[in-house]
Formats: structure tokens, sequence, C-alpha cells
């Protein structure tokens, strides 16, 4: 039953992969691309899917940070920020984003809703498709779950989670080719204090 069941979210999540919107995308990637300093954003499951990004960003030489660190500096123009929320509506990932425009921040956002505040917040956004049934009752994804509004075959936001996890590892194989950059260069940025 597990070997079914984890078949059954594979191919769920290849077909999420396969249906994002090519042009997004690439200005996804292109907004990467040109950035300085990266700024990542997302709230319990997306902000580790965040957090995984922002490490294979550091891996790649870009100067990135996890908003709520200690250690995380004041956000500057012309600044990325990049935020993960399944709903689109987490309040932390809101509030970031409106920090964010009002620091003349960029904004890059992966959400499941593409009419919600965080995609309407970000001047770019992928859409990672989340299974919602027609009788959705409230605009919060994880509300919509408990309540029994969303059905998927994952509790809560897994698929948009496992989803988002391998689409930023996908961005990260793009921008390795990109910029030319070996696995081996990577791993001397990789941490050796722990």
């Amino acid at each position: 039953m597990i070997k079914k069941t984890g078949k059954e979210i594979i191919n769920k999540v290849a077909s999420i992969i396969n249906d994002l919107d090519e042009e997004q995308v690439d200005t996804f990637v292109d907004e990467i691309v040109k950035s300085r300093t990266i700024f990542v954003i997302g709230a319990g499951r997306s902000g580790l899917v965040a957090r995984a990004f922002a490490m294979r960003l550091m891996h790649l030489g870009f100067s990135v940070y996890v908003v709520g660190d200690t250690v995380t500096p004041s956000l500057r123009p012309g600044d990325l920020l990049v935020a993960i929320s399944g709903s689109g509506e987490t309040a932390s990932v809101v509030s970031s984003i409106i920090t964010a425009r009002e620091h003349k921040a960029r904004v890059i956002a992966i959400t499941g809703q593409e009419e919600s505040t965080v995609a309407k917040g970000a001047g770019v956004f992928v859409k990672i498709q989340t299974v919602v049934r027609k009788e959705k009752k409230d605009r919060d994804y994880t509300a919509n779950q408990l309540s029994g509004a969303t059905a998927t075959l994952t509790p809560l936001g897994t698929v948009f989670e496992l989803s988002s996890l391998i689409f930023c590892d996908s961005v990260i194989a793009e921008l390795m080719k990109i910029m030319g950059t070996t696995e081996s260069e990577m791993k001397r940025q990789h941490a050796n204090i722990e």
C-alpha cells in the first residue's frame, strides 16, 4: 500500500511540474539571475522548502537570507524576496511582501492560488497547481483542508510543498547550467563547521 501511495504522489507531483507555465518559470529564473541579494520567506513546511532553496542558492554563490533569522539584514531597493505560500494568504508571507514593496524590493512568488494576495503582490509568480474542490468555502488552504473542502491524497498542503521543492531544485539545476557552476564548486560553499 505504501509503495502504491508513493507512486501516486510521485505521479501527481510529476503532473503538476509538467503543467507549469514556461513563461512564468523563465521569468522566475531570470529574476534570480539578476539578483545580488535574495531573501526567502515561507511558513510551516513551505518555510522549510524556502530554507532548502536558500541553502542551494548560497551554494551557487548568491547572497541569500531567510526572513526572520537573527542574522538577516535589512532589505534594500532592488533586493529580491522569494515568497512561498500554497494558499497565497499566509499572514507572515503577505506582510513580508508588503514590507518588501515599501522598501522597493522586487518580489517573486510560488503559490497555488493565482488570485491570492501573494500572487497579486508579487511582480512575478509561478503557480504550482493545488487540488481544490469546487465547493471551496475559504481562501485559506489549511482551513479548506481541515474543513474537508479540499480533497488530496496527502494531508494539508503536502502536494504543494513537494511540488515546490522539486520546482526549486529544478531552478537550481537550471541556474547551474546558466552560471556554468559545477557540483564540485558548490560543494566548496557547503558548511564545513556544524
